[in-house]
């Protein structure tokens, strides 16, 4: 039997092993003291190795037989709700979260953690009430400073965003990223105190390349207000030279992704499936091309719900399809009507946690046009809108905008192009089958020509006409995409070539594009 002593020492070795990322060890050596001490602390030490390799539901598991022992452990309830919402199983997470709010409505993790569901959820006035409650509590807490920031930028309540961004960096002057997000809601001039303050601030000799990426894309924002254009191009360089050594892109796991994606469909047969009776729209296509704005539209009509931009398709697929080792074709997986009878069912569920009406739903993630193919398969009943416009703008507004998800090809200039191609490429391949199903549009033609694209987009989803779409910047939802500013002015031409400015420093963009 260990002896409290013996089992501290065991605890404060096996945490340490997971600050600096053995998840396997701390794993094992857990699970072998569980056997002979069922403390809490152990449990929880578990289930956050097991979250932190991404086993949620080995993480449920062992949180579920501590809360055997301890129904009103509220470490316990904050993580199984973590791990149910990283499922994105919303209504469980919720549960367990205000399980803990009920054991302590004062426990602020918790607390944060329901903001942040909430903000999934897109029910941004819940999100913010649950940050500023946090607040209350403690108000010096950086991360909810800047979960609020982003939440009031999302609705465009820019001042508000303004201020908490400015009570980060009150906290700590070096978070950068909060620079970074303070240099969206600012037109600069040379004079500006902020921009002089990032000058200064650059010169530091202990960033470390997170913080040099946040501030060189600030001051690529900076340079470009002044309409400085060199020292622009330099700085956004300088951000995603950063930010490339951070992430360790390469291209050529993006051509094995998209050729498996090609063999799994080649002359793929779709299995009987029912219709599902409501309507999606998925807007997609490559970032920047004009995904929100198009969403803005549409979600403007009195019956459609604007979804936003979701993972569910990219994991259902992944799931079920892109990690089996092998290259097998569609027809050839096992079980393969169950697989989309239960992806149908699983993506209508999560949507049903956003809104659920029967009204159209849409989904606005770009990258969804790797998954044509499955989605017309799971969901016949769908519509597809393929969004585009000038290549190079295209390109080149990803290359000067900073994301925090997984866009690493956006990171250089050729692999851009490259990635731009591979888009191309698939976009052909899926019309060989589904043309009827993939409606493009061009955000020039849409900005020139802005009623009559909109009936005929329209007219595509098979949906009546109404005015309200003609007044998308009235649209109260959230958008939380890098386009949040964009989206929620009347359709403007500023950003037609847009790239012209920068022209002569793009060949490597232009010389490695298919136009």
């Amino acid at each position: 039997m260990l002896s409290d002593s013996q089992l501290k020492n065991k605890v404060d070795i096996i945490t340490n092993k997971l600050k600096v990322g053995l998840f396997d060890e701390v794993i094992v050596e857990t699970k072998k003291l569980i056997l002979k001490k069922k403390h809490q602390v152990l449990f929880n030490i578990l289930s956050l190795a097991f979250q932190s390799k991404g086993e949620f539901k080995k993480s449920i598991e062992i949180m579920e037989e501590g809360l055997q022992k301890n129904p009103k452990n509220i470490y316990f309830l904050n993580n199984i709700g973590i791990s149910y919402h990283k499922l994105d199983h919303f209504s469980e997470a919720e549960n367990y979260f205000l399980r803990g709010l009920d054991v302590d409505p004062n426990y602020i993790n918790i607390i944060n953690n329901l903001g942040n569901l909430k903000k999934d959820l897109n029910q941004s006035e819940e999100a913010i009430k649950y940050y500023n409650r946090s607040l209350l509590i403690k108000d010096n807490l950086l991360e909810t400073h800047i979960n609020l920031s982003a939440m009031y930028q999302s609705t465009g309540q820019f001042e508000k965003s303004e201020k908490h961004l400015n009570k980060a960096l009150e906290i700590n002057p070096m978070y950068t990223e909060a620079d970074r997000m303070l240099t969206q809601n600012i037109t600069y001039d040379s004079s500006n105190i902020h921009f002089k303050s990032i000058l200064d601030k650059i010169l530091d000799p202990t960033l470390n390349n997170n913080q040099k990426l946040q501030l060189h894309f600030a001051l690529g924002k900076c340079y470009e207000d002044i309409k400085d254009y060199k020292k622009s191009f330099i700085n956004y360089s300088e951000a995603n030279f950063f930010s490339k050594l951070i992430t360790k892109y390469n291209i050529n796991n993006n051509k094995i992704e998209f050729k498996k994606i090609k063999n799994i469909f080649t002359n793929h047969n779709s299995a009987p499936i029912k219709k599902n009776k409501r309507k999606i729209i998925f807007i997609l296509g490559m970032p920047r091309s004009g995904t929100s704005l198009v969403e803005q539209i549409i979600s403007s009509h009195h019956n459609v719900f604007g979804g936003g931009e979701l993972n569910f398709i990219s994991k259902l697929f992944d799931q079920y399809f892109l990690n089996s080792k092998s290259f097998m074709n569609f027809n050839e997986f096992p079980n393969l009507e169950d697989i989309l009878k239960n992806s149908q069912e699983d993506y209508l569920k999560k949507i049903s946690s956003l809104d659920n009406s029967q009204k159209v739903f849409t989904d606005k993630a770009p990258l969804n046009f790797k998954y044509i193919g499955f989605i017309n398969s799971i969901l016949p009943n769908s519509k597809i809108i393929n969004c585009n416009r000038n290549p190079i703008d295209i390109c080149w507004s990803n290359f000067k905008n900073y994301f925090s998800g997984k866009l690493h090809f956006t990171n250089n200039l050729v692999d851009l192009a490259e990635y731009y191609n591979l888009y191309q490429n698939l976009i052909e391949f899926w019309k060989k089958d589904f043309s009827k199903n993939i409606y493009d549009i061009n955000y020039d033609n849409l900005v020139n020509d802005s009623e009559n694209e909109i009936k005929k987009l329209l007219k595509f989803c098979e949906l009546d006409w109404d005015p309200n779409c003609l007044k998308h910047e009235n649209n109260p939802r959230s958008i939380k995409t890098v386009s949040y500013n964009q989206a929620r002015k009347p359709i403007y031409k500023t950003a037609t070539k847009s790239s012209d400015k920068y022209k002569e420093y793009l060949n490597e963009l232009t010389n490695n594009i298919n136009l």
